[in-house]
């Protein structure tokens, strides 16, 4: 009966590993760049190098003082934009939804962004995170 039960405790060990080594880790977030944002309406550009690879979504991440969006488009190695639908104040420390970038050949070339901190004279860190 002892050598059942240790038997039967090997195959269940054994069947939970490789289970484990099958299961595929969640994806991690990547800094893409990142930008200081006035308190005056602004316009920057992100240029991400193609040799960072293809991005399955981005998320943006505000620090210091809150920012308000206006328009964010992603550009895409092979010529297609994707307009974000982003209009909204992002809380200092707070963070946008996870944001899927659509097609098949998502290598960012560059991110634009027309935003303004929300800080009457400070500024805003605004930071691009990206899931591959």
């Amino acid at each position: 009966m002892k050598k059942v039960f240790v038997v039967c405790l090997a195959l269940m060990i054994v069947i939970g590993v490789a289970a484990a080594l099958e299961a595929k880790p969640p994806g991690k977030w990547h800094k893409i760049g990142s930008r200081t944002v006035t308190d005056r309406i602004d316009h920057d550009v992100m240029t991400v190098t193609r040799d960072r690879g293809e991005w399955r979504a981005i998320k943006i991440v505000v620090k210091k003082h809150a920012v308000q969006f206006h328009d964010v488009k992603v550009f895409f190695a092979n010529g297609s934009v994707q307009d974000i639908k982003l209009r909204t104040v992002i809380p200092a420390g707070g963070e946008s939804r996870v944001i899927d970038l659509v097609g098949n050949h998502r290598v960012i070339k560059k991110i634009e962004f027309r935003y303004d901190a929300q800080s009457l004279g400070g500024k805003a860190v605004v930071k691009v995170f990206g899931k591959k």
